[in-house]
């Protein structure tokens, strides 16, 4: 892991870019050390430098977690292949007509996950051998599908919080019965490009003891701001 930039921010948590082999990610630690990890995903092409995304991040380091994040492969600058362009734009061309668009989402998202996976658990590995980050580590993001199969597949993940905003395979629709870590599982009522119902039957699917559902009205990006604060309160019971 090589580090390539770094900023103080006014809130004393320090930002820093860094690279490990082809896999940009950034770096978010709070003044205190060590301190426990909690890698924040993103889907959608979207670069690391989101601002939903980097609020997010600087707002749980301030309150005394490490954070990290990387563009997956496809995401971000990173180069995108022409079966993933041709996928997005059959994606647009199919909801623009009204049509069906599950089976491109499955034959577009499912391979994301299971190119990103392997990235974030040699991230992960990296990251844990710093000084400044000592576990338990939790996952938190936009990324339903990619945090099931990392719940699954991680040992070293301990609790996540999930956002039941975007399209879950089928494939993670069934792992989500061997989740067992707990959860806190955000939902907006009216997201228009996400089934309610595929929602709570998601949350049903889930096999841990603890998880919990918090659901506000409003659209896809309508995620109040306090559930972040809540959010955190969750990382602070299982991962402080």
């Amino acid at each position: 892991m090589r580090f390539t930039s770094e900023q103080r921010l006014g809130d004393g948590v320090l930002e820093r870019e860094f690279t490990l082999g082809e896999i940009p990610g950034t770096l978010w630690t709070p003044g205190a050390a060590p301190a426990p990890l909690v890698l924040m995903a993103h889907n959608n092409g979207l670069p690391k430098a989101e601002p939903r995304l980097v609020a997010r991040a600087r707002y749980t380091a301030a309150r005394g977690y490490a954070v990290a994040t990387i563009d997956a492969v496809g995401c971000g600058d990173r180069p995108r292949s022409a079966a993933d362009e041709q996928a997005r734009a059959d994606l647009r061309r199919a909801m623009q007509a009204g049509e069906p668009v599950d089976e491109i989402f499955e034959s577009f998202i499912g391979p994301l996950v299971e190119n990103a996976v392997p990235e974030w658990r040699t991230t992960l590995a990296a990251l844990l051998e710093l000084p400044e980050i000592g576990g338990p580590v939790g996952y938190s993001g936009g990324w339903t599908a990619l945090g099931i199969r990392l719940a699954v597949v991680e040992p070293r993940i301990a609790a996540a919080g999930f956002f039941a905003g975007g399209y879950v395979p089928r494939a993670q629709r069934e792992e989500a019965r061997q989740v067992t870590i707990p959860l806190l599982f955000l939902l907006q009522w009216d997201d228009e490009g996400n089934p309610r119902q595929r929602a709570l039957d998601l949350f049903d699917a889930f096999g841990s003891k603890e998880k919990t559902l918090h659901a506000n009205l409003g659209g896809h990006t309508g995620t109040p701001w306090f559930e972040l604060e809540d959010g955190c309160r969750f990382l602070d019971r299982h991962l402080k």
